[in-house]
């Protein structure tokens, strides 16, 4: 997975041609950390369907803020720079992330 910040988000997600997928956590965010291993395995599962990305939105809270990311965690998806999927924490279900993966990558 490829590690965001403010310096490289424009050119790996706003600028980036086809799926991206970010997923916005915090080390703090209990939640995040619990999903963290699930996240993983469905980058690894899915390598080459879609890019993946982290971002700690602590870390870069502008730029959360910018991406209208308020509470965590946020999973995104961007096709062709624009985002055009995202589910907040309490529409996170890996299943219907895969599915939401499957539908916006065919």
């Amino acid at each position: 997975m490829i590690e965001l910040t403010k310096e490289n988000f424009e050119a790996e997600v706003k600028q980036a041609a086809g799926l991206v997928f970010v997923d916005f956590w915090s080390p703090k965010c209990g939640q995040c950390m619990e999903l963290l291993p699930d996240v993983e395995a469905l980058a690894e599962k899915n390598a080459g369907k879609a890019k993946f990305c982290k971002l700690d939105a602590a870390a870069n809270r502008r730029l959360a803020i910018a991406e209208k990311v308020m509470g965590l965690p946020v999973f995104n998806f961007y096709k062709d720079g624009e985002r055009v999927f995202s589910f907040d924490k309490d529409s996170i279900d890996m299943a219907a992330v895969q599915a939401k993966l499957d539908e916006l990558a065919g």
